[in-house]
């Protein structure tokens, strides 16, 4: 298991890019389901208008939970 667990509907940050979703490394999403403790997650990405964008699953180590510090940045999603 993770030494951070990260928890079904908390934020988290992709750290590599998905281009077949049109996602980028630092594109925030939500957590809407976790695998085998933690060794994966179902993760949900939306527009700022609320429409979902992608739902990919991703390796633990392809995302990171979001920083206190951190501030979202807004980015027009290319057409597939």
């Amino acid at each position: 298991m993770r030494d951070v667990m990260i928890k079904e509907h908390e934020r988290v940050v992709l750290t590599v890019a998905v281009p077949a979703e049109g996602l980028e490394a630092g594109d925030v999403g939500t957590v809407v389901h976790i695998y085998r403790d933690g060794l994966a997650y179902e993760i949900e990405f939306t527009t700022l208008e609320g429409n979902t964008a992608a739902v990919v699953t991703v390796e633990a180590r392809q995302v990171r939970p979001v920083n206190k510090r951190e501030i979202t940045h807004a980015r027009e999603l290319q057409a597939a």
